[in-house]
């Protein structure tokens, strides 16, 4: 399993390492032991930029996914999933909303966008959104145990 983490937004100091572990222990409950994963920090004026260019939305958002185009093939050691892109000013907002922890939205975003990556769509349906805020809790409280 390889995780790429890069930072690029000054909001907030960010622990690599605690995110490090938290997406590898997202990979590893979805079966995703051979998988590299590229996660990407930015700040809102980023994220609405990138949000516009590739989805035509002129807004910022919390987070986005880039799959990476390479078939997955299970039997292979280099399993690109892809991007997550995830704004950190977002999150901090959003976790004094929803009452987590500043670490805790950070994970909940990491489980969002990695669900999308491996194929999980809660916009093409309510069955589809469902199953996947399912898989969502799953995750977090997965994770959360072993923060």
């Amino acid at each position: 399993m390889k995780i790429l983490i890069r930072n690029r937004q000054r909001y907030r100091p960010l622990d690599k390492k605690r995110l490090t572990k938290a997406a590898d222990s997202i990979l590893t409950f979805l079966n995703q032991t051979e998988a590299e994963l590229s996660i990407l920090f930015v700040g809102d004026k980023k994220m609405k930029e990138l949000n516009s260019l590739y989805r035509g939305k002129n807004k910022s958002t919390d987070v986005l996914s880039f799959e990476a185009g390479i078939p997955i093939d299970d039997s292979t050691a280099n399993n690109v999933l892809g991007d997550i892109v995830i704004n950190i000013p977002r999150a901090e907002s959003q976790a004094n909303d929803y009452g987590l922890t500043f670490y805790e939205e950070l994970y909940r975003l990491l489980i969002h966008g990695t669900l999308h990556l491996i194929g999980y769509d809660h916009e093409l349906s309510k069955y589809e959104e469902r199953k996947m805020k399912k898989k969502e809790e799953e995750l977090f409280h997965a994770v959360t145990k072993m923060d």
